[in-house]
């Protein structure tokens, strides 16, 4: 059956080759690309990721070789307040978030559906690699590229909305079809690191909006080690730029194990310290119906990370997750993600670790 489908175009080979799979479909097709920034120097530069005057110049050449309709969006205020500054706003909570995660939930399928849905298209067409079976949300085949991960905060009714053209087929392939199709975005570098962060440098980035806090650095017996300019600046299980003054007892490196906002205190310990579980996490989206007791599954905790074994429950409003084997470097303000085999069962915001089994 064919979709009006919405494009998200960002500028890059993905997102070309998915629009032109959906035209090629016999969809009716029109590309968009998501200003993302009132100042896009202000933002990256080069073909670095998806907020450039570059990229929307890319987006609009791939959309006239597809031969579709090309429009571009100012969602700049709204990715400022969602995305931008919520990941100011965790860091300084002493949680670790995941803006890409936080793009798709609050900017793609979310203010990006809402307007397509309200002009009457039928579909959110994107250029992520995942699947999608019969409403159903799974890896995508390259497991290099999988993107399940940061797709796993959409609602069931948003997924029904969706098309991901890409998920059955490698990277590699991708970009040899591009070149085929004629779309110069063909041997375009991969976005990497925080798409509005323009040097990279996030430390910097969060000093110039949050201002230096200095505050101690602690071992695990409260002896201070250290001192840093904001605790905001570290994660749990980062091991460099620690700025410790005192070497361990045993020689050994040391580790962020907390964080504390409250006392602005940043304690550090051996690499074991950060064994983690159990894991309790909020906001829970269930993409299944979720079964009334404890259950075996699979979870994930970071993109293209790890996945471990766990037994999981759904407890009122939270997600309990016992880990089979011990994760390390978890931090509050990640994603844990459910699996079942490639199926994406549910995800929630880690809130709460244990180090220790009960």
């Amino acid at each position: 059956m064919a979709l009006r489908v919405l494009a998200a175009m960002s500028g890059g080979v993905d997102s070309a080759v998915a629009a032109a799979r959906a035209a090629e479909a016999g969809h009716e097709v029109t590309g968009v690309h998501m200003a993302l920034s009132s100042n896009p120097q202000s933002y990256r530069s080069g073909a670095r990721g998806c907020c450039t005057l570059e990229d929307s110049r890319d987006a609009r050449r791939a959309a006239d070789v597809i031969g579709i309709p090309f429009y571009v969006w100012d969602l700049a205020e709204r990715f400022h307040q969602d995305v931008v500054e919520d990941f100011v706003s965790e860091y300084a909570a002493g949680r670790t978030p995941n803006p890409c995660l936080r793009c798709n939930e609050k900017i793609k399928f979310a203010a990006l559906l809402d307007r397509a849905m309200a002009l009457g298209f039928d579909a959110v067409c994107t250029g992520h690699y995942a699947r999608l079976d019969g409403g159903v949300l799974r890896r995508g085949v390259d497991a290099g590229k999988d993107q399940s991960y940061v797709l796993a905060v959409c609602t069931p009714e948003q997924l029904a909305h969706a098309l991901f053209p890409l998920g059955d087929t490698s990277k590699a392939d991708i970009r040899r079809e591009a070149e085929r199709r004629g779309l110069q975005v063909a041997d375009k570098p991969d976005s990497h690191d925080i798409c509005f962060i323009a040097d990279g440098d996030t430390r910097g980035f969060l000093a110039e909006r949050l201002g230096e806090a200095p505050g101690p650095i602690v071992d695990t017996d409260g002896n201070e080690v250290g001192r840093h300019d904001g605790a905001y600046a570290y994660t749990i299980g980062q091991r460099k730029g620690l700025r410790i003054g005192t070497p361990a007892a045993d020689g050994r490196p040391r580790y962020v194990l907390d964080i504390s906002p409250v006392t602005n205190t940043v304690t550090v310990g051996p690499r074991d310290s950060l064994d983690v579980h159990e894991i309790t996490g909020e906001r829970p989206v269930w993409l299944s119906d979720a079964p009334a007791g404890p259950f075996g599954c699979h979870v994930q905790l970071r993109a293209h990370g790890e996945v471990y074994g766990c037994t999981a429950e759904r407890d009122g409003d939270a997600l309990r997750i016992r880990l089979s084997s011990p994760a390390r470097g978890v931090a509050s303000g990640q994603a844990a993600v459910l699996y079942d085999g490639d199926r994406v069962l549910a995800s929630a915001t880690i809130a709460e670790t244990v180090r220790v089994p009960a």
